[in-house]
């Protein structure tokens, strides 16, 4: 059973290797290829094939157990399948005959029988023979494979008869065939099978193949088979031949021509070589070695192949052409590179044609060599030429070699480089002639295409000379050049006409009629004429020159670095010593002194031992001086320390003074370098100013080792050094001391630190009087208007320059102090120096007790903003007029300047003000007694300036503001009184259009001091009552004095409905759960005056529903708190201005007047403009109506709309400028709804059209969203670089989409955009604001919404299932919806915005805020549809949860928690109690407060 179960084991063949062999006499110089014929079959790789096999052996390596003193070889034995899948083994013997190499005879064997009887034998015996490699084997057996012939015999199965056909080595072909020919006679008698193999058929001689031939078919059953073991072509085949002739059971061998064997197998050669080559060439590195890549390759299938073809020498050789090819490559580009990079290099070096023109190579390359700048483009080379120096591999090194520029491409290189520099010269001239031309032609005007210009230059020889492109360059230039002039003289001509502008007060919104009366004044001057056609840019700057008038700020001023505020300061921070105000936080609770720090510098370990000394003297740290306990903390520093200014001042000590220790000349001088470097540095770096006054005190040490020689140098030389640093010197007390301290030095060096501190708190600590306050007794203002032509100093020149003048308080970079003897007494005058624009704030609300008003003489628009400014102050308060010029000879020799001059000193006589001028030229001017007789006069008024300011300030609220003038920190409180009047109580809209009762913004230690400009960004303001009437305006500032009490209002019933409007506007965004607590007032309590809201305005809103601001998180809490809108009520009907009325009657005052009423030059100026306008009406009727529109100018009032056209689409999308707001929309609701309104036309409404806000031609915005893409990029390309750049810079910039760009910025990205779709808005220096206001503007110019108006029903049905998970599976289903188009963008979008909300802790952007900004961007609502109107939060919700869901919607992820997952309600139908919401167009939304205060102050009144 056993037996039935193995499996039979495959047959095995020994077949014998036959042919010539014998002496060099018998074989000739080589053998028949017996050898190579067995290892090509037994080992058929390449690389194990030996092509040279010896039989000439000594006598050793025959004996050896390879040969075995046998005349026979085994090869060993090779497993073969057949074709019918039969596996056989076959061992392989060579039949051999050796040579003795000594004497050239057969070795001597065993048998002794001649060859051709010894190859013929079946029976084959030999103990403990090994299997033959190859010759190398010989000797070194254990160094190869040792396998041992079976059992040490065999029995031969078959013989393989060889025969050479090739030429053979001194060897006849007749006499090999004689040979054979007996061999096989011999064979035959062992009745075993034969098989003629031709041998070296690659060598073939063709008739010796024929006889060979010839000799078989004589033979009964005698094949032959055509071999060539070199290229291994039918080796396989003849052994396996003869299996088949031994084997009866297989079929017949199929015998193959050599020739279509050789075919065969060198196409499997050719194949496995071209594989074995592509894969050698995916090695990029000429660097690489052999063993490297054939360490990689080695089990690759195509590499293996090759291997066992071709051999590893081939591999390496085809591995090492490749190599070279690519070490060959990189020189070749290098030296491109070099080529390419000569003409830069030539650029740089010899770039003038002067001096190179006549020049030869040869010369021109001295040259180069004796520029200063040939290291930085050349390298000289140690060894050359450069290919063959590692150079070639320092690609870092864009250097190029010396020795290249020896070659026939540098010097033709340098021929072109000549050429190219007589062309350029040639063609610069011709364009600075056809900028010439172009320059003489009058009618070229700003904006004019060069189309129109074209036709008259066409025969000019410039420009026939230059290429269109340099014309359009040149005329582009020029273009600039005159654009650029033409709005320069616009900007110029604003300011000329200030008075147009500076009559509204800061923050308000200009009224349609205002901008109207602007443009008719302006529209009949030359400059806005010459703007024309480039009438959006001229509009763009007078909305910014409004903008800047209405927001004025030094960031913002349209001067730049010019701006008078910012010289100021940089001129006062260089001039004067300026106090540090974290020296006051030190100091401010030091009055008694409990704990002193110490810093103590020393050399040589001088200060360890003073500190020593001082921690003797004291007891525990506590140091007793003049009857009191001082806690020490000494920090000594030796002078030498790396460390030192580190050390000085850090967060946990703060030093109160400095003691410098020495004991010799060496060591003082290095004190007194150390003390230069202290305040050196921290001047320097600013990191404290206070460190830069730091308290030294110099202490001399006693000499007590030697006689004291030197003592009076060095206290001589002390006492120098202290001089010049300006700190007290503690000299060696007389006497004799044992150490080098006393405690007298001890003690007075103390006692002047106490003393220096106690001098700094004085300075500092600032007290709520104003008399005490600085001790300034008079405060005066200095006007300048910027990018006036002179110098800060020469204006600042009279005070700086006086011995008197020192630096203000601590904080006041813009201010100066004055000690002048005025009248009988020294007084102290603080004098602030701002420019106009900073100025109109002080102007309103600070106590100023008078004004230096500068203007340049050679400016008109300087002259007119000192009028604009001058208008507005109220007469008691004592001016002085300063005209600049450069000389008195201009007075006589210009009449611009003589006619400015005359205006001035005609106003100052007009108003009784004080008049001079100051000369850049003259010295004599520049003396504060200048100013003297208007110090007395301003001294003489001041008791009645005060007390006209405190009058004032009883009537009006006084609000929190950042103050020009210094405050002291105790005088703050957080009581708030209520507003005296309706007219106080509204605040500076939009941002806390309620006032400061309700504390919308942050408080004044956080956010109070900054405003949004323009742009969205924040900057510091200097008052807060902003919408004062201006006949109130008194120049406030809270009043150093003691806090007036609150004045308590009665019958408080309602507040101005236009104020309840701007609450809306301001507040008023999205509907939230808010309980009332003021009932609604009766409708019969309502005013129906023009000045008033419709009823329907004051009626409280469901109490489901409360408009509120934007969501801003609490870090602190990690929380979103959102402000509420709380309505507030004001029944009493009474008149604007009432109660200021009945105050100056109570009082029996005559209230200040303006200065406008008093010169007939400022009135008549204002009237003139006035008359432009109002032609129709009188003189007297026109100026009444003026006072009359100006005393009711709110926010709220019917003739207040955007500073826009009527259209809100017309100002475009989140215009800098012009901002949606809710009170337009309100008045175009209350226009459709109200009927009783007085000399108001009703408008049509009109049907609902897409916005139209490019003013230009565009092939790609406005376009469908089908053609601006493709299947490969499915978002448009202006979309990516738009989203790719904010996410890249300005992912975490605060009220992203919030705040508003810059509108010409957005204009300018996608003009540019337009031109050249591979632009870089990296380079284009644009805010992230602006680009995320260009992105905005793409989705709004499309043709449709993104959000197709089809799913709009159906989206907003679905946000009503009050299921979360139900509504958030039915909004999926929805989107799925959108075009493929569009559904890939919104993808795109709203995966964009889900990632600005996750930073919404730094940018402040939470999914609600950002929904509130793109809804109606994405959906592009109808806002003329009322129904619409009803739905706008259930819309913005909507857009909410897809940038809180996106991965849910378009990613298949898990639906994300939100803080409030409720789902908004549709408005319930019950109308009576509510009104309808009215939302504004969200284009952007109104500009909000950039932070919100977590809870609101309680209200004093508890009207809210």
């Amino acid at each position: 059973m056993m037996a039935k179960n193995k499996e039979p084991r495959p047959p095995s063949y020994a077949v014998s290797v036959v042919g010539l062999s014998g002496t060099e006499k018998d074989k000739g110089n080589c053998g028949v290829g017996k050898s190579c014929l067995c290892n090509r079959f037994v080992r058929s790789k390449a690389d194990e094939y030996y092509p040279e096999h010896t039989s000439v052996l000594s006598t050793i390596d025959f004996g050896g157990r390879v040969v075995n003193n046998d005349h026979f070889l085994y090869w060993g034995d090779v497993t073969q399948s057949g074709e019918d899948g039969i596996e056989c083994r076959i061992h392989v013997i060579e039949q051999t005959e050796f040579i003795d190499d000594q004497t050239f005879l057969p070795h001597r064997s065993t048998n002794l029988q001649p060859y051709i009887k010894r190859a013929a034998a079946s029976k084959l015996q030999s103990a403990e023979k090994l299997m033959y490699i190859c010759t190398d084997q010989l000797g070194l057996e254990q160094d190869f494979e040792q396998k041992q012939m079976p059992e040490g015999k065999l029995s031969i199965d078959g013989f393989l008869l060889c025969i050479d056909v090739s030429q053979g080595c001194n060897r006849k072909f007749d006499d090999q065939l004689k040979f054979v020919n007996n061999l096989y006679i011999q064979l035959s008698k062992s009745k075993k099978p034969i098989i003629i193999a031709a041998t070296k058929c690659d060598e073939c001689v063709d008739h010796y193949l024929r006889e060979v031939q010839a000799f078989a078919s004589n033979k009964k059953n005698l094949v032959v088979v055509e071999t060539s073991a070199r290229f291994n072509v039918n080796v396989e085949t003849c052994f396996t031949a003869l299996v088949q002739m031994m084997d009866k059971t297989r079929g017949k061998p199929k015998i193959i021509p050599y020739l279509d064997a050789y075919k065969t197998q060198r196409q499997l050669v050719v194949t496995a070589t071209d594989k074995f080559e592509k894969l050698v060439q995916t090695v990029r590195d000429y660097h690489a070695t052999w063993k490297t890549v054939s360490n990689k390759l080695k089990n690759h299938p195509d590499y293996e192949e090759y291997i066992n073809l071709e051999g590893t020498k081939k591999a390496k050789n085809t591995f090492s052409k490749h190599i070279e090819q690519l070490k060959q490559e990189h020189i070749r580009k290098r030296k491109e590179e070099y080529i390419n990079a000569l003409p830069r290099a030539l650029n740089t070096l010899l770039s003038n044609l002067d001096e190179i023109e006549h020049l030869s190579w040869s010369e021109a390359l001295k040259l180069i060599e004796k520029r200063p700048d040939f290291q930085s483009c050349f390298v000289v080379l140690e060894k050359t030429p450069w290919d063959e120096t590692d150079h070639i591999d320092k690609v870092n090194d864009r250097r190029i070699p010396f020795d290249l520029l020896t070659t026939l491409e540098a010097e033709k290189v340098y021929q072109n480089h000549v050429q190219h520099l007589i062309s350029e010269k040639r063609r610069v001239e011709m364009k600075e002639k056809f900028k010439k031309t172009l320059e003489k032609i009058q009618f070229i005007s700003p904006g004019q295409p060069w189309e129109e210009v074209i036709c008259f230059v066409m025969e000019d020889e410039a420009f026939k000379y230059i290429t269109d492109a340099d014309s359009k360059e040149v005329y582009g230039r020029h273009q600039r050049e005159i654009v650029e002039k033409a709005k320069e003289e616009f900007q110029e001509m604003l300011f000329e006409h200030s008075e147009l502008f500076y009559d509204l007060d800061l923050n308000a919104t200009p009224s349609s009629d205002k901008m109207s009366e602007i443009h008719a004044v302006l529209s009949e001057e030359p400059r806005y004429k010459a703007l024309q056609k480039l009438a959006p840019d001229r509009e763009s700057l007078l909305l910014k020159h409004i903008g800047f008038v209405y927001h004025p700020t030094k960031e913002t001023c349209l001067s730049g670095q010019n701006c008078m505020d910012i010289k100021v300061e940089q001129l006062l921070a260089n001039s004067l010593l300026q106090l540090d105000h974290g020296r006051s936080n030190l100091y401010h609770d030091s009055a008694n002194i409990d704990k002193v720090n110490l810093f103590i510098l020393g050399k040589d370990g001088l200060a360890q031992e003073l500190a020593n000394e001082i921690r003797t003297q004291s007891t525990d740290d506590e140091y007793a001086l003049d009857g009191k306990i001082y806690e020490l903390d000494l920090r000594p520093v030796d002078a030498k320390s790396p460390y030192l200014l580190t050390q000085l001042w850090t967060s946990t000590f703060k030093p109160h003074g400095c003691f410098c220790v020495f004991n010799s000349i060496e060591s003082l001088n290095f004190i007194g370098e150390c003390i230069a470097k202290i305040r050196a540095e921290a001047s320097q770096i600013r990191r404290d100013k206070y460190m830069a006054n730091l308290p030294f005190t110099l202490i001399l040490a006693n000499q007590r080792d030697s006689v004291s020689k030197n003592l009076p140098i060095l206290r001589h030389q002390g006492q120098q050094l202290a001089n010049k640093l300006q700190c007290p010197f503690v000299d060696v007390p007389a006497g004799t001391y044992p150490r080098k301290f006393n405690e007298t030095q001890i003690k007075q060096a103390l006692r002047g630190v106490l003393e220096a501190v106690k001098h700094h708190f004085d300075v500092v600590s600032p007290v709520p009087t104003i008399k005490d306050l600085s001790e300034a007794d008079l405060r005066i203002v200095m006007c300048a208007m910027c990018g006036d032509p002179f110098s800060v100093d020469l204006i600042l020149s009279p005070f700086l320059d006086s011995h008197s003048c020192s630096a203000a308080q601590a904080g006041q970079n813009n201010s100066l102090m004055l000690d002048k003897i005025i009248g009988e007494k020294r007084r102290r005058i603080q004098i602030t120096i701002l420019s106009y624009h900073s100025s109109i704030g002080v102007r309103k609300d600070e106590l100023v007790h008078g004004y230096i008003l500068v203007y340049s003489a050679k400016r008109k628009a300087s002259m007119g903003m000192l009028r604009a400014f001058l208008s507005e102050v109220q007469d008691t308060i004592p001016v002085q007029l300063v005209a600049v010029t450069d000389s008195q000879a201009d007075f006589f020799e210009n009449e611009a300047i003589k006619e400015l001059m005359t205006e001035g000193e005609h106003i100052a006589t007009e108003i009784t003000a004080k008049f001079t001028a100051l000369y850049s030229l003259s010295q004599y001017h520049r003396q504060t007694e200048v100013f003297t007789l208007f110090f007395s006069d301003v001294l003489e008024k001041k008791n009645m300036i005060e007390s006209s300011y405190m009058s004032d300030s009883t009537r009006e609220t006084t609000h929190t503001s950042e103050d020009v003038f210094s405050r002291s920190p105790r005088g703050s409180s957080l009581d708030y009184n209520y507003p005296d009047s309706e007219d106080d109580a509204e605040g500076p809209p939009p941002y806390s259009p309620i006032g400061d009762d309700v504390r919308l913004l942050p408080t004044p230690s956080d956010r109070s001091k900054y405003r949004l400009d323009l742009e969205g960004n924040e900057y510091p303001i200097h008052s807060t009552p902003l919408n004062c009437h201006d006949h109130e305006r008194n120049h406030k500032v809270p009043p150093p004095i003691k806090p007036k009490p609150l004045v308590p209002r009665t019958n408080v019933k309602k507040l101005d409905p236009n104020l309840l409007k701007t609450i809306e506007a301001g507040i008023g965004k999205n509907p939230r759960k808010q309980p009332s607590r003021v009932p609604a007032a009766p409708p019969e309590d309502i005013d129906q005056s023009d000045n008033y809201a419709e009823p329907i305005d004051t009626i409280f809103k469901h109490k489901g529903f409360a408009d509120d601001i934007y969501a801003v998180p609490d870090d602190s809490q990690n929380r979103v708190i959102k402000v509420r809108n709380s309505i507030v009520i004001n029944a009493q009907g009474d008149e604007e201005n009432g109660f200021s009325d009945r105050m100056s009657k109570s009082h029996g005052e005559r209230r200040p007047s303006k200065y406008k009423y008093k010169s007939k030059t400022l009135f008549s100026k204002a009237k003139s403009y006035y008359r432009r306008t109002h032609s129709d009406a009188s003189d007297d009727e026109a100026f009444t109506t003026s006072k009359t529109k100006r005393k009711g100018r709110h926010r709220g009032s019917e003739e207040d709309p955007l500073l826009s056209p009527v259209e809100t689409w017309k100002g475009g999308i989140d215009n800098p400028a012009i901002t949606s707001d809710q009170e337009l929309d309100d008045k175009k609701m209350k226009k459709k709804t109200h009927k009783g309104k007085e000399d108001k036309k009703k408008k049509k409404a009109k049907a609902f059209n897409p916005p139209i806000r490019r003013n230009w031609e565009s092939n790609y915005f406005g376009m469908p969203l089908q053609d601006l893409v493709t299947l490969e990029k499915p978002i448009p390309l202006f979309v990516e670089k738009c989203v790719q750049f904010i996410e890249d810079t300005g992912l975490c910039t605060e009220g992203l989409y919030r705040v508003s760009g810059n509108k010409t910025d957005q204009d300018n990205i996608q003009k540019q955009f337009d031109q050249d779709h591979d632009i870089s808005l990296e380079s284009m220096e644009v805010t992230v604001n602006a680009v995320a206001g260009a992105l905005k503007a793409f989705f709004a110019d499309l043709p449709d919404p993104l959000i197709p108006y089809s799913l709009h029903q159906e989206l907003l049905e679905t946000s009503k299932i009050l299921d979360r998970t139900e509504r958030l599976h039915e909004l999926k289903e929805i989107v799925k919806k959108f075009h493929p188009v569009n559904y890939d963008v919104f993808k795109y979008v709203i995966t964009h915005l889900n990632r600005v909300s996750q930073q919404y802790k730094t940018n402040f952007m939470t999914a609600d805020n950002l929904s509130i900004c793109f809804w109606p961007t994405l959906m592009r609502p109808d806002f003329e549809n009322r129904e619409f109107l009803s739905t706008t939060k259930i819309h913005q919700s909507v857009i909410e949860t897809f940038i809180q869901q996106c991965q849910f919607f378009f990613y298949n992820g898990e639906i994300v928690e939100t803080p409030n997952p409720v789902a908004c309600q549709p408005p319930p139908s019950n109308t009576v109690q509510m009104v309808e919401p009215m939302v504004p167009l969200q284009l952007p939304p109104p500009l909000q407060p950039q932070l919100i205060q977590p809870q609101l102050p309680a209200d004093p009144l508890g009207i809210i």
